[in-house]
């Protein structure tokens, strides 16, 4: 069993008496020591996130936190939380631009999903920001059908330096280019880890630089000028590209009798999981069910399935993998819309998406 498995839900946790706040940061800190799995974070509005695989080992990660860690101090937790991710359809209908703020710098991007299995590859440290520029266009090339020379225009990977998204230089003869590079990389950092669609992380997508068009003055093309364009032209490109939403999956593993097989379907089909192999385990009167279930239905998927087995199905879920949502979250009313607005409203955003021509400038 292969553990890729990355913190997909998430509680925002607070104290019941403003002065146990120190207690808190300090059991938060030793909670992500104690357990590589948990990421602990503080966001901008100030709420103390802990990350982690699942329901239940949030559960025990929380219980170890209030016990242990914080001496019984009374906490708080929200309803525990989905991450998503955004990505792409397809290639971007246009090359987007947009200006700087002081009107004399343009920059042409276009975006494109990441070939198949590369996000994974990134994901996995196989292809990552620290290889060997010969090493990675050798896999690129050999793998994933990337130009070799192309493969060595690489700028970075993001969110983090280290994600599965990637900035790469399209640009012919540009004046100037290496000094904006920094700036454009910083933009990205910053656009890649808060998409448009919900300010979610983005994930398996390729943006291509494609032309710059910078001022002569070096004054007039610092960071203040490039990085808030960087962000805007890479929004403009990735809403142009038919964005879509991705959830997490999991892999369910079911062990129950035969009789209890009609009562698992049902549960699975209820919760939009599928069900991909069932074997009968030799000699034995088990079945092993394997399925995916998508994670944001998962609460409570256990307690669902014992009662309608009679207790006779004991479920096991691991993080798989991140499944593309079919609607469009730009199409008013379809679900991937829905779940936008949701999670636009929890975050303390508008509830309407910035559209794109706040982003894209015209000549």
């Amino acid at each position: 069993m292969k553990f890729s498995v990355s913190p997909v839900v998430r509680v925002a946790v607070q104290c019941k008496v403003a002065s146990d706040l120190p207690k808190l940061v300090e059991g938060l800190k030793r909670l992500a020591k104690s357990d590589p799995m948990v990421v602990c974070t503080i966001e901008e509005s100030g709420e103390h996130i802990v990350a982690g695989a699942g329901e239940l080992h949030l559960e025990i990660c929380l219980k170890d936190l209030q016990e242990d860690f914080m001496g019984g101090a009374e906490i708080i937790k929200s309803d525990p939380v989905v991450s998503f991710r955004e990505t792409v359809l397809e290639r971007s209908c246009r090359t987007v631009m947009s200006k700087s703020p002081n009107k004399h710098n343009r920059l042409y991007m276009e975006a494109r999903p990441m070939e198949e299995g590369l996000a994974e590859a990134i994901d996995d440290g196989r292809i990552g920001p620290r290889d060997d520029p010969k090493v990675r266009s050798k896999i690129l090339s050999e793998e994933f059908g990337w130009d070799k020379e192309l493969a060595k225009k690489i700028w970075c990977f993001g969110p983090e330096t280290t994600g599965p998204n990637m900035v790469v230089d399209m640009c012919k003869g540009v004046q100037y280019l290496n000094e904006i590079k920094d700036s454009v990389v910083a933009g990205f950092q910053w656009a890649s880890k808060e998409g448009p669609l919900a300010e979610e992380n983005m994930r398996g997508i390729c943006f291509e630089v494609c032309d710059v068009v910078l001022h002569a003055d070096a004054i007039h093309r610092g960071g203040g000028q490039v990085i808030p364009t960087a962000r805007r032209v890479v929004y403009a490109s990735q809403l142009t590209a038919k964005p879509r939403l991705l959830e997490p999956v999991y892999l369910v593993e079911i062990q129950a009798p035969e009789q209890a097989l009609g009562g698992i379907y049902s549960v699975l089909n209820q919760k939009r999981g599928h069900v991909f192999e069932e074997m009968q385990r030799p000699g034995t009167p088990l079945y092993n069910i394997k399925a995916y279930l998508p994670v944001i239905e998962s609460f409570g998927f256990s307690s669902t399935l014992r009662a309608a087995t009679s207790g006779q199905a004991f479920p096991q879920c691991v993080f798989d993998h991140w499944d593309m949502m079919s609607s469009d979250p730009l199409e008013a009313g379809s679900q991937a819309a829905t779940l936008v607005a949701e999670i636009r409203k929890r975050k303390g955003l508008k509830e309407q998406m910035t559209p794109l021509s706040e982003y894209e400038d015209k000549l």
